[in-house]
């Protein structure tokens, strides 16, 4: 199905805005987030609007980077941080980079182990033994600019624990966490899951806190490309919002879906991870083996929320910017909203959204009462930025 003439639902009209390409390179992490991707391809949401991808299963997200800023894909299921370190030239050369859309809210999370949980089963506990000399623990994310070391750092710091100067931090791919943790070769991680539950199922974990209790409604993953493939395919920009949005909208319309979606990525052609740990993070409930009391205060992936979970908002671009000025990634102020509605093309969501029949807000902004209890809403985000500052 190639959706031309579908006049009604905003897709092409005439063959007018027909994708400049139709086969469309596009790499994903094994995560319970990348439903949107993997389940738009199985069920053909693609194709519905007139592409068709091909999935690239990436192992780190240095990998992801390297193969994006390289174009051997064209798009890529990314971490939010990850897309503004790479238009800051954070660590790397600078690339004019493009988010075209969220692809999910929450499902992430802290996992310390056993040992540490025991002696500091939260994060105050932590931090006296900090402040007591007693430990300087190790701790594992994802990449250096990610969703992952953010909201570590901000969980740490809220306590009273400065990441840098009181704990060793280690960068380690999501799909090794668990492993890693469970060899000692380190104290705890944040990462996305099912990783943080594979590692409470082999014992050798124990969730401290969910992501949302640090952020309620963060962002998760984006649909990230390059600045120069957005200018010169947008119409294939919009064909893969709508998609994923027709994809997000099916994920979240009942349980049966996301537990439909948890079969198919618990497939080592996808996520390679048990049914039942898929379907907790999925679904937010426990399969017949697994114990719903091992997944404190999460609530579930939200990849649709009637279009709030997909949308770019600027704010959110903006506080990853924020936390890189705070610890030291950045060496000044950057002008946060410019660069966000440089970024975050809500010019092509738009579009795309209207094609799928889903509704916009009215405002770029949102707000968010933190773990530490300070409001975010992109209005001051230099004071937000000078919590802490660290030389770069």
């Amino acid at each position: 199905m190639t959706g031309i003439g579908k006049e009604s639902g905003g897709a092409w009209i005439a063959g007018s805005d027909k994708p400049e390409r139709t086969l469309i390179r596009i790499g994903y992490l094994p995560l319970a987030d990348c439903a949107p991707v993997v389940m738009a391809s199985v069920l053909g949401f693609d194709e519905l609007y007139g592409i068709k991808f091909e999935l690239s299963r990436e192992l780190s997200w240095t990998g992801m980077r390297d193969r994006l800023v390289g174009g051997d894909i064209d798009a890529a299921h990314v971490l939010y941080g990850l897309l503004y370190g790479l238009q800051m030239g954070i660590g790397t050369r600078a690339r004019q980079m493009a988010v075209l859309m969220n692809l999910n809210r929450n499902g992430q999370g802290i996992t310390l182990s056993r040992a540490l949980a025991a002696r500091a089963p939260d994060a105050a506990a932590l931090a006296r033994l900090v402040r007591a000399g007693a430990l300087r623990p190790t701790f594992g994310h994802t990449f250096p600019t990610g969703n992952h070391a953010m909201f570590l750092y901000y969980w740490l710091a809220a306590a009273g624990i400065d990441p840098l100067a009181d704990c060793k931090l280690v960068t380690v791919p999501p799909g090794q966490m668990a492993a890693s943790l469970a060899a000692g070769h380190m104290d705890g991680f944040c990462a996305g899951e099912p990783w943080g539950q594979r590692a409470v199922r082999e014992g050798a974990g124990l969730l401290s806190v969910s992501s949302e209790e640090i952020w309620p409604d963060h962002p998760g993953k984006v649909l990230g490309t390059g600045a120069d493939f957005a200018a010169s395919h947008p119409n294939t920009c919009r064909a893969l919002v709508a998609a994923l949005l027709e994809t997000a909208r099916w994920l979240d319309a009942s349980r049966t879906n996301r537990e439909a979606a948890a079969e198919v990525l618990a497939s080592p052609a996808y996520v390679n991870a048990d049914r039942d740990v898929l379907q907790v993070c999925l679904a937010g409930r426990p399969g017949k083996s697994y114990a719903l009391g091992d997944w404190r205060g999460h609530n579930g992936l939200h990849f649709f929320a009637d279009g709030e979970a997909s949308f770019p908002w600027l704010s959110d671009g903006m506080w990853f910017l924020t936390q890189q000025r705070r610890w030291g990634l950045l060496r000044a102020d950057p002008p946060y909203a410019a660069i966000a509605r440089e970024v975050n093309r809500i010019d092509l969501y738009r579009d795309g959204a209207a094609m799928a029949g889903v509704a916009v807000p009215e405002s770029a902004m949102r707000s968010s009462t933190l773990l530490d209890g300070r409001v975010w809403d992109g209005s001051d985000p230099a004071g937000h930025a000078g919590s802490v500052q660290h030389a770069a």
